[in-house]
């Protein structure tokens, strides 16, 4: 019989909870979260990365950022539905 795989530890509690109290998806503040604990918090977050704003995105790449994140039910989206599925998973 195959064993279940116990959920991801969080490494940061207390930001995981900010995050979840902000709004963000479990996913999204697990992840974030794990590696502020891992990287550092003042290593994490910060704004001016390397990718221009989903607005200078062609509609492909959106779609092909939202199959890499996994998600469901994009491919008949606008762009503005797909920038605010991406900011919002």
């Amino acid at each position: 019989m195959p064993q279940k795989s116990s959920p991801p530890q969080l490494q940061d509690q207390d930001l995981y909870s900010k995050l979840r109290e902000k709004g963000d998806s479990k996913e999204k503040a697990a992840r974030i979260s794990n590696a502020a604990a891992n990287r550092g918090r003042s290593s994490v977050g910060k704004s001016g990365g390397q990718s221009p704003p989903y607005e200078d995105w062609t509609v492909k790449d959106l779609k092909n950022r939202a199959k890499e994140l996994d998600l469901h039910n994009y491919s008949q989206l606008h762009k503005e539905e797909l920038i605010d599925l991406l900011r919002h998973h």
